[in-house]
């Protein structure tokens, strides 16, 4: 089984490696601009599928896996920081509220033309806390190209209170329960791999 990750995330590269297969990662370059009237659930998906279609167009072989997230909070989507200062409001705004996180996973069969796609939702409870203890966090984890300024694999456990969903890789944006049911459907088993 020829795999690629078609991303350029670390942190999915690195879930994607829990499941002890090989794999190629190939950035897929997908305008990821919002349609007009596209929800944040839509686009998420939209965009998943869009790129790993932009990267199996390239192979004839291999399964591909197509990826994107959003963060929603109080129904409007909560993007990638990029500073310090949106890092800082974005998590203001969470302290004491949920976030839903919802990944959009997509695996393309290009041997068969086969897609399949879905949503995963994942919600992170977060503690009350204030500018300080937010500014703390922001310096020792970094999380300027996180949505939502938040790094589950890191030191944002601290900010927590509970998590709801059924798969914790989902917080990452590569919901792997899902994943491993599309690969069954395509007829592939990674313990027999």
């Amino acid at each position: 089984m020829q795999l690629i990750l078609a991303s350029s995330s670390p942190a999915r590269a690195q879930v994607l490696s829990k499941l002890a297969i090989p794999f190629e990662q190939i950035s897929p370059h997908v305008d990821e601009t919002a349609l007009p009237d596209e929800s944040p659930q839509q686009m998420v998906e939209r965009l998943a599928i869009a790129k790993a279609r932009k990267v199996a167009e390239c192979y004839d072989n291999p399964l591909v896996i197509g990826a994107d997230q959003v963060a929603v909070i109080n129904n409007e989507p909560v993007g990638k920081p990029h500073t310090v200062t949106r890092a800082l409001e974005q998590l203001l705004q969470a302290s004491g509220k949920a976030i839903t996180f919802y990944s959009g996973l997509c695996l393309i069969n290009t041997h068969d033309g086969t897609i399949q796609s879905c949503l995963e939702p994942y919600t992170i409870h977060f503690k009350n806390f204030d500018q300080r203890t937010a500014a703390a966090y922001i310096e020792k984890d970094q999380p300027l190209q996180c949505a939502g300024s938040f790094r589950s694999e890191g030191l944002g456990i601290a900010l927590t209170e509970r998590y709801e969903g059924d798969d914790p890789n989902a917080i990452i944006g590569l919901p792997l329960m899902r994943l491993l049911g599309m690969f069954e459907a395509c007829g592939v088993s990674v313990l027999f791999h």
